[in-house]
């Protein structure tokens, strides 16, 4: 970046200052109590970001038969939306009142009310009181979470059943709220499409307004192939369902627990990867997409009640790192990662409207002093274009080398025209905005501009044309 002009930097905007946006994060978990959010409200604010994931605990909430206790989860909503953010919820999981499995269980992960009439009642019961107690603040409800996996259903996934507990959900949030929106789905399992499918079979798709999935992943072209099978498959059933990518992430050091676990990760190529995925899901125009998570915390996925060594499977997927206590709970002041200025950065830019769109740009390759060669022409180039109705435009592009085993840098040219205002360079990575100096930004007139010889990383750029984002002078 050395040969260009350091112009300053993305400016934040605070979630209150941002309209609209299809960015969100993770703060799950706290139906099990494993971090404070008290210390976390201003910092996840901050980002940008809009959607928050939040888990609705039945377990927690229901202790006594008939009796809910929402004055937790209350707190959690109203902090979220007096910081301007959209909370939306996952209803799981299971309670140890109704179910003898769930109670042995930490959390009841995995137990969903599916075997006897009691239990599917007392879910419905409560679904129902959730919805109407929430309606005007909460809109969309997602049911259960990674239902394809045996860590989640641990009687064994199935498809069919899962649809039925779909429409029953649905049919129970609708009661309380009828303007309810759910979302099915929570994939977790990137394989062929059996699972969805069967759901689907049973009717699920009359009832539900989003599919979501997970993608946890290194590769994130497979976000991609994941999203154009999910939408065919939904498009057979009722073309209206929106997706909703539901979680992804990955780890800032390589001895955490859970998904992408024992790779080689470090908070760089954390954020890196969160770059990549997040940008990803933005071309393939999901409705939001949520990154998982906001604080480094336990898994807690399989934890057996009474005891604590089982559940003390620590994971570092959060863009604010965190300290443990002797019990597990995150606990410090929760330290910003380099993930979190990407995700901040990444936010600032495509905050408000935008729409993916043709732009008229093309990648060339010509001769790079830079590299005594030619500028990369990799078949794993990524890019894609995005306007906004002022048109100010941005184009987007990396290179998806293994993110895992290599630092890429190297250069590209593109040819451009009709592209109006000022061209500038953003750094994702730390947000940083560079103009172009006339060695590198050569005007062929009437609009028609060649950009020589630019870095190309193994993260996203963004070229801006006009006034696509806001930004800040920094001394």
């Amino acid at each position: 970046m050395e040969r260009l002009i350091r112009a300053g930097k993305v400016k934040p905007k605070n979630a209150a200052e941002v309209k609209t946006s299809r960015l969100g994060i993770g703060f799950e978990k706290l139906d099990r109590d494993v971090f404070n959010p008290e210390n976390a409200y201003d910092k996840l604010a901050a980002l940008g970001v809009k959607w928050v994931r939040i888990q609705s605990g039945w377990a927690r909430t229901e202790k006594e038969k008939g009796v809910y206790d929402f004055s937790w989860i209350d707190s959690i909503v109203n902090n979220l939306l007096d910081r301007g953010l959209i909370p939306w919820i996952n209803t799981v999981y299971g309670n140890g009142l109704y179910d003898e499995e769930a109670a042995k269980f930490f959390g009841a992960v995995g137990c969903p009310p599916v075997k006897d009439e009691t239990m599917k009642k007392a879910w419905a019961d409560y679904m129902t009181a959730l919805a109407a107690h929430m309606k005007g603040r909460v809109s969309y409800y997602e049911i259960w979470n990674e239902p394809d996996g045996k860590w989640c259903w641990k009687h064994g996934p199935s498809g069919k059943e899962y649809g039925q507990f779909v429409i029953d959900t649905a049919i129970a949030l609708r009661k309380g709220d009828s303007g309810a929106k759910i979302i099915g789905g929570s994939l977790a399992i990137a394989k062929p499409l059996d699972f969805a499918y069967d759901a689907f079979s049973v009717g699920m798709g009359q009832y539900i307004d989003a599919l979501s999935y997970h993608e946890y992943t290194v590769d994130e072209t497979a976000v991609f192939r994941r999203v154009t099978a999910l939408r065919g498959l939904c498009n057979q059933f009722n073309a209206q369902i929106e997706i909703i990518q539901g979680e992804s992430g990955s780890q800032s050091r390589s001895d955490g627990m859970g998904a992408l676990c024992g790779g080689a990760w470090t908070p760089y190529k954390q954020a890196k990867q969160l770059l990549r995925h997040l940008m990803a899901d933005l071309m393939a125009e999901v409705k939001f997409t949520s990154y998982f998570s906001c604080v480094d915390m336990i898994e807690a996925l399989h934890g057996t009640v009474g005891d604590l060594a089982s559940y003390l499977d620590y994971g570092y997927f959060g863009v604010l790192g965190a300290d443990f206590d002797a019990e597990g709970h995150s606990v410090g002041s929760y330290t910003p990662k380099p993930s979190y200025y990407a995700l901040q950065a990444l936010a600032s830019i495509f905050a408000g409207d935008f729409h993916k769109a043709d732009l008229p740009i093309i990648r060339w390759q010509e001769g790079s002093e830079r590299l005594f060669g030619m500028d990369c022409n990799d078949a794993s180039i990524i890019e894609a274009g995005f306007q906004r109705e002022n048109g100010s435009a941005a184009y987007v592009y990396w290179n998806s080398t293994p993110l895992l085993t290599t630092d890429f840098e190297s250069t590209v040219t593109f040819y451009t025209a009709s592209l109006a205002g000022q061209v500038r360079l953003v750094d994702l990575l730390d947000g940083t905005v560079y103009e172009l100096p006339e060695s590198i930004l050569e005007n062929r007139s009437d609009g028609k501009l060649t950009i020589h010889n630019i870095p190309i990383k193994d993260y996203p750029l963004v070229l801006t044309f006009g006034d696509f984002m806001e930004t800040e002078t920094v001394n």
